[in-house]
């Protein structure tokens, strides 16, 4: 059975499991005229996503919309599986990215990069969308799903550049994707509100990503409605938590990759990644979180992909130099 949490009257979020962990995946359902999904996660999780669509009473035919934030495969990799089960359905996407759901190609190599041998359990199948099921929207335009609820989307770059987010007007909350990072929810238990940046490859910049948190900030949401993991009610606070770590982030992997250069990408990363760990794992320590706590598991899983993003922005960079 899949694990749903009513955040009100009419939206919840099923649990997707994603990378088999727990509280790793929102998918938001929103329960308006025309039934609406926000992030799908990849094609192992749609599984718990349908169960959890029969436990609010519904079936993949309601379906109206789904919506993805952005085509990486942990928000998007299970669409075209979903949409074959929802035959009413058309999915909403970022003009940058539905190229790449019509044909997700150079979608799968860029994750077989990232996650090697495990890429085949995380992410198979990945499933074409046809053309037809495919609905763009540009910055700031709308959709409404009934006539109360507007969605307006707004462009969001800087963890990648085919990402918008998404404005509820019923709820004054946006869709955050991974623009403004990650909540590692996990520790509200442990009295902390905790938030880092999410810097992955290939299309991270962090100009641009301070940038859109600016731009969300300004929207002056009363929430935002993380992919990874649940809901922020002090979107101020998950903000300043971006603009704490990022530059840290940024600052760990230039250090590193100016101090040792070199082609082995791989060996900075690792490098980075240690270095972050260190940093970010102490933090938790001196907040009095376990070292057994399961955010751990979590973390290293996460730090180690933002490494890998930091370091490919640095070794850009420094090709335009040489350039």
């Amino acid at each position: 059975m899949a694990t749903v949490f009513h955040v009100n009257d009419r939206i919840s979020i099923i649990d997707c499991v994603d990378l088999g962990m727990k509280g790793r995946t929102s998918s938001y359902v929103l329960k308006e005229d025309k039934l609406t999904i926000v992030e799908t996660s990849a094609s192992p999780s749609i599984p718990h996503l349908l169960n959890g669509l029969t436990q609010l009473g519904f079936s993949p035919s309601d379906v109206s919309y789904v919506i993805v934030t952005h085509i990486h495969l942990d928000h998007a990799g299970g669409a075209g599986l979903f949409l074959e089960k929802c035959p009413q359905a058309k999915i909403v996407v970022h003009p940058k990215g539905a190229r790449h759901l019509i044909d997700p190609s150079r979608l799968i190599t860029g994750a077989k990069t990232v996650y090697q041998e495990k890429f085949e359990k995380l992410f198979t199948p990945i499933i074409p969308i046809n053309e037809e099921k495919i609905i763009v929207k540009e910055d700031r335009d709308t959709l409404n799903l009934s006539e109360n609820c507007t969605l307006t989307f707004y462009n969001s770059p800087g963890h990648a550049n085919h990402h918008f987010s998404i404005h509820d007007s019923v709820s004054n909350g946006i869709f955050t994707g991974d623009a403004i990072g990650i909540f590692y929810q996990e520790l509200l238990d442990h009295g902390l509100e905790f938030y880092l940046p999410s810097t992955s490859p290939n299309q991270f910049d962090p100009e641009a990503m301070l940038m859109s948190a600016e731009m969300i900030e300004k929207l002056n949401p009363d929430y935002l409605y993380f992919s990874h993991f649940g809901i922020s009610h002090d979107p101020g606070k998950a903000i300043t938590n971006l603009r704490t770590w990022l530059p840290l982030f940024v600052d760990t992997a230039e250090r590193i990759c100016t101090k040792e250069g070199g082609k082995d990408t791989e060996r900075l990363a690792s490098h980075v990644t240690t270095e972050l760990e260190n940093t970010i794992f102490g933090y938790l320590k001196r907040q009095n979180v376990a070292r057994s706590h399961s955010v751990y598991d979590i973390l290293k899983i996460d730090l180690s992909v933002c490494a890998m993003g930091l370091v490919d922005y640095f070794t850009k960079k420094a090709k335009e130099k040489i350039s």
